[in-house]
């Protein structure tokens, strides 16, 4: 599996993707959902998808928003948090954890009433958030180079591993063996093996920021989006400048296939397989209010 995903990792690092705009745009623009009053940057968003609910981590507004997708509407709002970067729902224990900037916590919620039931202390810079299925453990990351790995049970950090700064995006394989962490201030991807809690990594060959991350468990590869400058596409990728670019892959680099305009500053985003949906969180602005954009795939 790590042979795969290194191999992989290292041949996909392209200058640019081959520009193909087709005549019918591949995503349709669904829905706006308003979040209402909501200032400041957005950042992850998570799925609750026994009740559907979107969950929205809205740091420049320390709150959390809680969507209902049936209704199209904001359900709820709770306020009083401190700079919230991740969230994500955990299915086996029915709760919300909300991974706090601010003051480094995590704070947990229930899943049925988001009353709150526990408080997990990382100290600096509590940021993403993801959830081992295959183990039942909660990863975060935080601080200036560390995964916490919490249990959804005693709702306590269990163990650490270690990176060499600040970990941004990253993602789990399916067995729950080995992780894969963008450290864009160390100018490489890590990755780890949860067993020994030992580390290795990848060169990033001169390419910097890469902060989102995807796997595609069917090809046995992750994807890693660099921005400066642009180098690695995913299928869905959602941009900073106000357009989701839409790529595919081919034999030897990958094509874009349009490029649909959102808005300044919307580059939060989260692909729901289950729903067949593209969330995009854009933040308010002189000509857009906060919301939740819909996309669907065309076919």
């Amino acid at each position: 599996m790590l042979g795969w995903a290194i191999l992989l990792a290292v041949s996909l690092v392209w200058p640019a993707a081959t520009s193909a705009q087709t005549a019918s745009p591949p995503l349709i623009l669904e829905a706006k959902i308003p979040l209402g009053d909501v200032r400041g940057r957005i950042d992850h968003l998570g799925i609750d998808l026994k009740r559907m609910r979107l969950l929205v981590a809205e740091l420049g507004n320390n709150s959390l928003s809680v969507v209902d997708l049936a209704a199209g509407k904001v359900l709820r709002r709770i306020a009083g948090l401190s700079e919230p970067q991740g969230v994500a729902y955990v299915p086996s224990s029915d709760s919300v954890f909300v991974a706090n900037a601010g003051d480094g916590s995590v704070r947990v919620l229930r899943g049925e009433d988001l009353t709150p039931i526990g408080h997990i202390d990382l100290g600096d810079d509590a940021d993403n958030v993801r959830i081992d299925t295959a183990r039942n453990r909660v990863l975060v990351g935080y601080g200036k180079g560390a995964l916490a790995v919490i249990d959804p049970v005693s709702l306590s950090k269990i163990a650490d591993v270690g990176l060499k700064a600040h970990p941004e995006g990253f993602q789990i394989d399916e067995t729950g063996t080995q992780v894969f962490v963008n450290v864009p201030d160390a100018r490489e991807i890590s990755v780890a093996d949860l067993a020994t809690e030992s580390t290795g990594s990848l060169p990033t060959q001169g390419a910097g920021s890469n902060f989102p991350m995807a796997i595609d468990s069917e090809a046995q590869r992750f994807l890693v989006v660099f921005r400066s400058p642009p180098t690695l596409m995913a299928l869905y990728v959602s941009c900073g400048e106000g357009a989701v670019d839409v790529l595919e892959p081919g034999e030897a680099d990958y094509r874009r296939l349009a490029r649909v305009p959102t808005a300044p500053g919307a580059r939060t985003s989260l692909f729901v397989p289950e729903l067949d949906r593209l969330f995009v969180a854009v933040r308010a602005g002189s000509n857009e209010p906060a919301a939740i954009w819909v996309f669907r795939p065309a076919a």
